[in-house]
């Protein structure tokens, strides 16, 4: 045989077995996904949540808004989160939030949205603002978790979850 169609053929045989795991990993309907950081932050009345791109400003910014709750607005979560690609739409990621309100009564809010998954992480952002928020009170505690249909793929809660 020629040497070099042995080669091409030793070169394919690689590749498909390389490549072989992948495919049947994204073909497959096993769901599996998970939440791998949740950032509460708060934003202002035009919806900032820092003055400007730098993390060390954000948090000093964050600081200030927690000094002052009169300036926040809203509560934002920004959720960094990873799924592997399925066929059949239904990922959804909720955000449970637990507060204390007017008079120490206790709040609790759900905010979810539907995401689509692929080969790398999303960042995906939820909002509580509005008249839900000014109701809600002060944040306590969080759950942020990943969901396929009515399974349950990952989660993140805050500590006094």
């Amino acid at each position: 045989m020629n040497p070099a169609f042995l080669q091409f053929l030793r070169r394919t045989l690689v590749l498909l077995l390389l490549l072989g795991p992948l495919a049947a990993g994204t073909l497959a309907e096993d769901a599996s996904g998970r939440v791998i950081k949740v950032l509460p932050l708060f934003l202002d009345a035009q919806g900032r949540d820092a003055l400007s791109p730098s993390l060390f400003d954000r948090d000093a910014y964050q600081a200030q808004l927690r000094q002052h709750p009169e300036a926040v607005s809203a509560i934002r979560l920004d959720v960094l989160w990873k799924a592997r690609p399925v066929s059949s739409p239904g990922l959804k990621l909720r955000a449970e939030l637990r507060g204390v309100g007017e008079h120490g009564m206790p709040q609790q809010a759900i905010l979810e949205t539907n995401v689509t998954a692929g080969f790398f992480r999303h960042w995906t952002s939820l909002t509580l603002g509005g008249d839900k928020f000014r109701t809600f009170g002060t944040l306590v505690a969080w759950r942020v978790s990943l969901w396929k249909g009515d399974q349950l793929l990952g989660e993140q809660k805050s500590f006094l979850w």
